[in-house]
């Protein structure tokens, strides 16, 4: 585990950045786990040309290539008996009958734009070998759906604080000109130095240093928004995730 010296500003230094990506059309951003399944990450796929889903070790986003019923039953063939899924804006009456909902909730998606950014610590690049900490920090915090794969997604970076993991930050969904940041989260005892924005902004810089542009799906909460916000993020829309589970009927 190589703590990373060299990526951080100097001094926490601040820095004004903009993408030189133009041409990546936004509308991509509507069918996002879609388009990672059938593009980036189409290893991770279980499915077919209607319907894919992750491992559920990977995590329980699954997604329609649209919202048509062949679609959906494609989906019901892709999802086995009991088992349980995520859906970005699903179409309510065509989950009936073989699915239950278990939760509803509004979603807040967020693109990049520019950033004044602080990369004030150092940090390390997390993988298999950190990943019971990686799930542990994320157990306590509760960022968003983890599992014992996720990490295998993108790029996890971490700090370290006396050998434990205090604060993480990753990529998930990837699809071409385009890399979620996900599953940010801190400690709560060591919450007020920085350390998630610094983790972010570190991620944002090498997001569009692959010429990439960074969004994030924020759950309802006006604080974590603002947050977002001051690292240059705007609100693109408003995105309904459903959590189904898929009945034997």
């Amino acid at each position: 585990m190589g703590l990373v010296n060299g990526d951080a500003s100097p001094g926490g230094a601040t820095q004004t950045k903009e993408t030189n990506v133009t041409t990546t059309p936004l509308t991509l951003l509507s069918n996002p786990i879609w388009h990672a399944l059938s593009t980036s990450h189409a290893n991770f796929a279980e499915g077919d040309d209607r319907a894919k889903r992750y491992p559920p070790a990977v995590t329980p986003l699954a997604a329609t290539r649209d919202q048509s019923p062949a679609s959906y039953d494609s989906l019901a063939q892709v999802m086995q008996p009991g088992t349980t899924a995520g859906l970005l804006a699903a179409t309510p009456s065509l989950l009936s009958g073989r699915w239950t909902t278990l939760n509803e909730r509004k979603l807040s998606q967020m693109v990049w734009s520019q950033i004044t950014a602080i990369e004030k610590y150092p940090y390390d690049a997390l993988n298999s070998s950190n990943a019971e900490q990686m799930l542990a920090l994320v157990e306590l915090t509760n960022p968003g759906p983890f599992g014992k794969r996720t990490w295998e997604m993108g790029s996890y970076i971490g700090i370290h604080r006396d050998g434990q993991l205090v604060a993480m930050a990753g990529e998930r969904l990837r699809f071409p000109g385009y890399t979620e940041v996900s599953a940010v989260c801190t400690h709560p005892e060591h919450r007020g130095h920085g350390y998630a924005t610094s983790l972010v902004s570190t991620l944002i810089r090498k997001i569009i240093e692959r010429n990439e542009i960074p969004f994030h799906v924020a759950a309802d909460n006006i604080a974590a928004i603002r947050v977002y916000e001051k690292l240059g993020f705007k609100i693109r829309c408003n995105i309904d995730l459903a959590i189904v589970k898929r009945e034997s009927a």
